[in-house]
């Protein structure tokens, strides 16, 4: 309660102090279009964006993935909405060396051709009428790295404009951590909006959202007996809850307690995911994208039709709005005309674990029998210690003098 409290105070203050001519307001929402999902793979297991490792569409609320980044990859997707909206999503990453990557993505959600009649004037025949277009256009960078060997970092700056009655600018800077605890086992978190949700409109009014937690974890178990590997994927909701994340459209409530209050009630709010991916290129997936009704059935399926092409497809249904299809692309150029690179040398860590705690076996080395001393062999050089002279060790094992 403390710390939602200190969060809270310390936006505010900022808000005050950095626009004191700008009518300042909190609300709960603020730049809300930087949270829809644009990942059909993401999408399909229930929007745990920030526990999946591979989708380059979901960058916003997964940045850290890019510490695993070795080739550039494009990627796109399309949504279609209710009444012709449409969102559609756009994507690089690119390798900073080992162990780091950038990611750069653009957004464009709206709608077009919508009839515009002006008070007063008489309803249009046919087609011959003015119309008009609302969108919200995003833009984010982000970048993610190894900092540790389980551990890794991610940060993110995002700009939204909005184009309706009004226009608007917003900003929201994010950051994120992950830890690996076994060898397929994940936890991490994300405080979203560390820099406060901002959006600033032409009217002179100046909006504002509190930061809020969110943590994520995923776990792989690989079934040799269905040649594949099964993962599970689990996402919370905000850990000082400042936005509702009810889906019960159907009421005015907004329910859902903050962790510290009720946590039974706190992670009915989350939502999970579970995949099976065969070896051969194909992933089946299921979720919910909210524990408290299962009208937020998601499902979905990827293939990879060659090392440098994926297409991913989910299926979205909601309590009250008509299902959504969301169609996803990832193409990597260098993939298209080269082979993969192998796999990248890291300094030697701590022995892999699994999650029974069984450490890997390591193989057993038998010394070979050394050949018996001549009896006519010349002694190895005996040095003083009264002499000069240096003796240092070279990494090749090698012995170089110096005087």
């Amino acid at each position: 309660m403390r710390i939602a409290s200190f969060f809270e105070m310390f936006v505010g203050m900022v808000a005050l102090v950095s626009v004191p001519a700008l009518a300042v307001d909190r609300v709960a929402g603020a730049n809300a279009s930087l949270d829809i999902e644009p990942g059909a793979r993401s999408a399909a297991l229930g929007s745990t964006t920030m526990a999946i490792d591979g989708d380059y569409l979901g960058l916003v609320s997964n940045p850290y993935q890019l510490s695993n980044v070795r080739y550039m990859w494009a990627s796109f997707s399309h949504t279609e909405y209710f009444e012709d909206t449409r969102y559609d999503y756009a994507s690089v990453t690119l390798p900073l060396g080992l162990d780091q990557g950038l990611g750069i993505s653009f957004a464009r959600f709206g709608a077009d051709d919508i009839p515009l009649i002006r008070e007063g004037d008489a309803l249009p025949e046919g087609s011959d009428y003015e119309t008009l277009s609302i969108a919200d256009w995003m833009l984010s960078a982000t970048w993610g790295r190894r900092i540790f060997d389980r551990f890794e970092l991610g940060v993110g700056f995002h700009l939204l404009y909005r184009d309706m009655d009004q226009s608007g600018f917003g900003f929201r800077g994010d950051v994120g951590l992950r830890y690996r605890i076994l060898d397929d086992l994940y936890v991490s978190g994300l405080l979203k909006g560390w820099t406060s949700s901002a959006t600033k409109w032409d009217s002179g009014e100046f909006e504002y959202s509190a930061p809020d937690l969110f943590l994520a974890a995923s776990y792989g178990l690989d079934i040799r007996y269905l040649y594949g590997k099964l993962g599970l994927y689990w996402q919370s909701a905000g850990v000082f809850r400042h936005e509702a994340r009810d889906l019960g459209f159907e009421t005015d409530e907004s329910r859902g307690d903050p962790l510290w209050r009720n946590p039974l009630d706190w992670l009915s709010g989350g939502r999970g995911g579970i995949e099976f991916s065969f070896d051969f290129g194909l992933s089946l997936r299921a979720g919910l994208s909210s524990f408290t009704t299962f009208r937020s059935f998601t499902a979905g399926a990827g293939i990879v039709i060659a090392k440098f092409l994926r297409v991913d497809y989910a299926f979205e249904s909601h309590p009250v709005l008509s299902p959504v299809h969301r169609v996803s692309i990832s193409v990597s150029p260098y993939l298209f005309s080269h082979a993969p690179r192998p796999e990248p040398v890291r300094p030697a860590a701590a022995a892999p674990t699994t999650l029974l705690g069984a450490e890997a076996e390591e193989p057993e080395v038998k010394a070979e029998d050394e050949p018996a001393p001549q009896e006519n062999a010349p002694a190895a050089p005996v040095v003083e210690e009264t002499s000069e002279e240096v003796l240092e060790t070279r990494p090749s094992g090698g012995i170089q003098w110096e005087e």
